[in-house]
C-alpha cells in the first residue's frame, strides 16, 4: 500500500476529503500487513482517536478499494478483509484462529480449468484452509496431553478378580 502521503494526495486530486480520521486510517493500513475487518481495524482507530466513526472506517476503506489501493476479500468468515497487498497473489487462512496469510503460487494464471463452456475468467483467487502453524501445534500439544495416561482393556480387568484399584491396573 502506498505511503500516507501518497495516499493523501491522491484522495485530493481526486476531490475527497483528507480528514485526520482518514490520515490515521491511511497510517494504519500502511503499516498493516494483515487483512484486517473494518470492525477491527475501527477498534485499533479508535484507540488512537476515540471519536471516529465505524461510518468513517468503512467509507475510507471503501474509497481506498474503488482506488486500486487495496483489495476485498472474502476468506468465507462472514466479514469482508481488507488487504492492503495489491500485488498478485493468494491467501492461507486458517480454520482454527482464522488468520489469513499472503502466499504467492506461481503459475495460476496458466491453470487448466475443464468444462468453462465459454465462461471467461478475468481473476484467478486460491484460498487455502487449513491450520497455521501455531494452532497446530497446539492442537498437536492438547491431543497429547489429553490421551489417558493408563490404558485399561476389557481383557486386563475381567481376568482379575479384585476390587482394588491398583491390583487391577497392573
Amino acid at each position: 500500500m502506498k505511503a500516507p502521503a501518497e495516499l493523501t494526495a491522491k484522495f485530493r486530486a481526486s476531490g475527497l476529503k483528507v480528514t485526520p480520521q482518514r490520515q490515521l486510517l491511511f497510517r494504519l493500513m500502511h503499516e498493516n500487513k494483515g487483512h484486517p475487518t473494518a470492525e477491527s481495524l475501527f477498534s485499533v482507530a479508535s484507540d488512537h482517536m476515540p471519536g471516529i466513526s465505524l461510518r468513517t472506517v468503512y467509507q475510507t476503506l471503501t474509497d481506498l478499494s474503488s482506488m486500486g489501493e487495496l483489495r476485498l476479500i472474502d476468506v468465507g468468515s462472514g466479514a469482508t478483509r481488507f488487504d492492503p497487498n495489491i500485488d498478485d497473489h493468494h491467501h492461507l487462512v486458517c480454520q482454527s484462529c482464522g488468520g489469513v496469510r499472503d502466499v504467492y503460487v506461481s503459475g495460476s494464471g496458466q491453470l487448466d480449468v475443464n468444462e468453462l463452456d465459454g465462461f471467461s475468467v478475468d481473476t484467478t483467487t486460491i484460498l487455502f484452509h487449513g491450520l497455521c502453524t501455531p494452532c497446530r501445534v497446539t492442537q498437536e500439544v492438547s491431543s497429547t496431553v489429553a490421551e489417558p495416561l493408563v490404558r485399561i482393556s476389557k481383557s486386563n480387568t475381567s481376568s482379575k478378580n479384585t476390587t482394588n484399584p491398583k491390583e487391577r491396573m497392573s
